[in-house]
């Protein structure tokens, strides 16, 4: 039986089991004592006890810096991920990772919806709090009972955008990327519309890694971590065979950054005056072309790279009008 007495100001908890080490802790109200009590006896009990003591002494903030220096770099997402990490330290990080509680990740994961944050993105976030602690019980020693991201309720995830190419969209948008003074724009969209490639996997994509002759681009790095071939149509090859190659080896050397791509991309979007439509909506234009050109569903996954149905089902949007054909 925990011996329970205050001292001072706080509540001091002692248990003496044997087969167990002697376990101390004090604190602020005697309610959370006795539920420190008689969570750890409950372990005890069944055999699931572990000791804490290292956990007690850790911040979550140490472990967030640990993950951010051991396993952030090996991401190809490290630029988002120590922005998540960010975040979780400063809502978080000043508790210690033993009194970590689904409330706080509850009222963390509230806060982040409350300032207009999609519940993808705050998926994301609880979703790399919890791979931290897996972490960190799996190979750091610090020993937990369980997980408390576990217990915690994720946010409905907004349903998959529906913007397709508009009638005109498409022509206008190749006209304006040529305008641009961009001399690779209008290539980079084009192979969009035919390849259904990411952003990143075009501005990764290098000429060692493309035959034209078997018409096939090969992606050693993508999103979800699988190298990928992608199969190039008539149009891609031909806009390819008469794309100029630069002896840097990349097809689209113009950008070294993400963000620099955007940029120039971004201007031809507000010249055109285009309402809501991004770069990555190429890839659901793409996606849903697939299918209307009549592909199966395994081929269609096989060219983007979708490794689940309910992934790819979020990225294809077909049109009635294009389907009445297939019905006879």
């Amino acid at each position: 039986m925990a011996a329970i007495r205050k001292r001072g100001k706080s509540w001091r908890v002692q248990i003496r089991r044997r087969g167990h080490p002697p376990q101390f802790k004090a604190f602020d109200t005697r309610v959370d004592a006795e539920a420190w009590a008689r969570q750890i006896e409950s372990e005890m009990d069944r055999g699931a006890f572990v000791s804490r003591v290292e956990a007690e002494k850790t911040l979550v903030a140490d472990l967030l810096d640990r993950y951010e220096k051991e396993i952030t770099p090996g991401k190809r997402s490290s630029r988002a991920e120590i922005y998540r990490l960010k975040m979780l330290k400063e809502a978080l990080g000043r508790l210690p990772i033993a009194r970590l509680r689904p409330q706080d990740i509850a009222s963390y994961r509230d806060q982040r919806i409350a300032q207009g944050m999609a519940g993808g993105t705050v998926i994301k976030d609880i979703n790399t709090l919890s791979h931290v602690i897996q972490t960190a019980r799996r190979e750091w020693g610090i020993n937990l009972p369980d997980n408390p991201v576990k217990l915690i309720t994720r946010p409905k995830v907004a349903p998959g955008r529906q913007r397709r190419l508009e009638p005109g969209e498409e022509a206008a948008l190749l006209a304006g990327c040529k305008a641009s003074g961009a001399t690779a724009l209008p290539l980079m969209f084009q192979l969009a519309l035919e390849t259904a490639m990411r952003r990143g996997e075009l501005l990764g994509l290098e000429w060692k890694h493309i035959d034209l002759e078997r018409r096939i681009a090969f992606l050693p790095h993508t999103k979800n971590g699988e190298s990928r071939y992608v199969p190039l149509s008539t149009k891609a090859v031909a806009i390819l065979t008469d794309y100029p190659r630069s002896d840097c080896g990349k097809v689209f050397h113009q950008w070294s950054r993400p963000d620099s791509f955007e940029n120039a991309w971004r201007r031809v979007i507000e010249k055109l005056k285009l309402v809501d439509f991004r770069f990555h909506d190429l890839r659901h234009e793409a996606t849903s072309r697939f299918f209307e050109r009549g592909l199966n569903l395994m081929q269609v996954a096989a060219i983007t790279g979708h490794k689940t149905l309910q992934m790819l089902k979020r990225y294809t949007h077909l049109r009635a009008e294009e389907l009445v054909p297939l019905l006879g």
